[in-house]
């Protein structure tokens, strides 16, 4: 029942069955697909639960309600993000510190490059902007989150003496910021020039500026 594990903090009351767990995935995804096709206002409950079965019933018990169900597939879709992204770093073996970072970077690229992927981001901002609860929520469990992540890690390295990283949420920010003309031109839809070794060589040129601005003086 590892899905259902998952599913846990995303739904409430969802039932310890394995029939329960596909109930809850199901009107998950259903309501994604039919979002992302119509936008977030067209959609309705009975949409959802004509397209993924079940009753209106099972969407208020698991989520409250549609704002609930859509916090509840951001907090999804957050959750295979970061098991995609950001991969944890081991400083008990001899894996390299900038290799681990031009990865990571490198994955995020991939992700939000991806239709589906920036289809669902502008969803969420052109939500966030009519929603400021679900603004918050989303800064708190997607970007925030991320970035503390990338801190955390930050501060390992800096008590390690890999670099020197005193304030690493700040850090955590800036190396996040160097994808941030990218993410912007995808989601405005704006043609990229660049090829996709062109986008590895200023991944590469802007980690080793990175690591630069960390040394120890």
């Amino acid at each position: 029942m590892q899905h259902l594990v998952q599913l846990e903090p995303l739904a409430k009351d969802v039932p310890p069955t394995k029939r329960g767990h596909e109930r809850c995935l199901a009107l998950l995804l259903s309501a994604t697909e039919l979002f992302l096709e119509h936008g977030y206002d067209a959609v309705s409950l009975d949409d959802i639960v004509h397209h993924a079965g079940g009753s209106k019933a099972s969407i208020y018990k698991y989520f409250g309600n549609k704002e609930g169900l859509f916090k509840a597939i951001c907090d999804y879709r957050r959750t295979q993000f970061f098991k995609d992204i950001c991969v944890s770093f081991s400083f008990d073996n001899s894996q390299d510190f900038r290799t681990y970072l031009v990865h990571t970077l490198l994955n995020f690229y991939q992700h939000i490059k991806q239709p589906k992927n920036t289809a669902f981001m502008r969803l969420v901002v052109e939500q966030s902007g009519r929603n400021l609860d679900i603004a918050q929520h989303i800064h708190e469990q997607g970007p925030k989150h991320i970035q503390h992540s990338i801190a955390e890690v930050l501060s390992k390295a800096h008590a390690k003496g890999l670099l020197n990283c005193p304030k690493p949420l700040f850090s955590a920010q800036l190396y996040f910021g160097i994808l941030r003309n990218m993410e912007w031109c995808i989601l405005m839809s704006l043609s990229n020039d660049e090829s996709d070794q062109e986008t590895i060589e200023y991944i590469h040129y802007c980690v080793d500026r990175f690591l630069d601005g960390h040394q120890k003086v």
